[in-house]
């Protein structure tokens, strides 16, 4: 990767800003997208020279065609673009309210095909590139309290997916990535079911795998040619693998949750 262009959005922290000081150290040079500038002004300095930051609100989708010509001018191409910008979500469908919906499509499914798309002609018209596309495990399988993000998420592989099949032959080559758990703001930053701000992350995050082995796996995988790629562990691997092996099993395993989660609430409430 070598003095390749690579443009990563949500660069910030997280994935995204491992992911940055891992392309750095192979030798790629790289512009940081997110909207945290004091953030990306951070990581740009792991990562040393070679470093463009281009701040910008992914929703702001009619300011993304003269972003795209910027970034893809810097250095005459685009070798590599990670759409990893995203938020999640933590509420039952039942109580969210559907600005949540839309707020979480938007950034999280709209904005990175809006990206791909000012890009794509530019990168098969230079011979090809890769993408790659931040999905989760809650893209492969529906997980309780996640419907908006799931959505999003799920929209993500198969935006790629399409994509991947019509321009494989012409160069382009594209990575899915479905992370698991992994020890980031996910959690902290993730939509309640009225639009605020969760502002509190959990266990299954926090004791995640970290960033910088998720790069490492993400990299290693670019490097090798993979098309889609599950980074999590345990339960959450054998989620993603029951899913389409065994539907029904994953199916009456998420309802058993969710009933487990009531049954636990009803038992604290009669205590109290």
């Amino acid at each position: 990767m070598k003095d390749q262009i690579w443009w990563i959005t949500g660069a910030s922290s997280g994935i995204g800003a491992a992911l940055a000081r891992a392309l750095a150290a192979r030798g790629a040079k790289l512009i940081l997208s997110g909207r945290n500038v004091a953030a990306l002004e951070a990581v740009a300095k792991d990562c040393g020279a070679g470093t463009m930051i281009l701040p910008f609100e992914a929703t702001d989708y009619a300011a993304i065609p003269a972003l795209a010509e910027q970034a893809w001018n810097w250095c005459g191409r685009i070798d590599g673009l990670v759409n990893n910008a995203g938020i999640s979500q933590r509420s039952l469908a039942i109580e969210t309210d559907f600005p949540v919906y839309e707020r979480i499509v938007a950034v999280d499914l709209l904005a990175p095909i809006a990206l791909t798309q000012a890009l794509l002609p530019r990168m098969v018209g230079a011979g090809g590139g890769q993408l790659v596309a931040i999905s989760s495990v809650a893209g492969i399988a529906g997980v309780p309290l996640r419907s908006a993000y799931c959505a999003a998420k799920h929209g993500l592989i198969g935006y790629h997916d399409s994509v991947r099949a019509e321009n494989e032959h012409l160069g382009l080559k594209v990575l899915v990535v479905a992370p698991g758990s992994v020890a980031t703001n996910v959690s902290r930053n993730a939509l309640n079911a009225d639009g605020s701000v969760r502002g509190e992350s959990d266990a299954a995050i926090d004791n995640g795998l970290s960033p910088d082995f998720a790069a490492k796996q993400i990299l290693d995988a670019v490097a090798a040619g993979t098309r889609e790629l599950v980074v999590a562990e345990g339960a959450e691997a054998a989620t993603a693998a029951l899913r389409r092996s065994d539907p029904d099993a994953l199916f009456d395993r998420m309802s058993a949750m969710v009933q487990a989660g009531y049954a636990q609430q009803m038992k604290a409430t009669s205590a109290s």
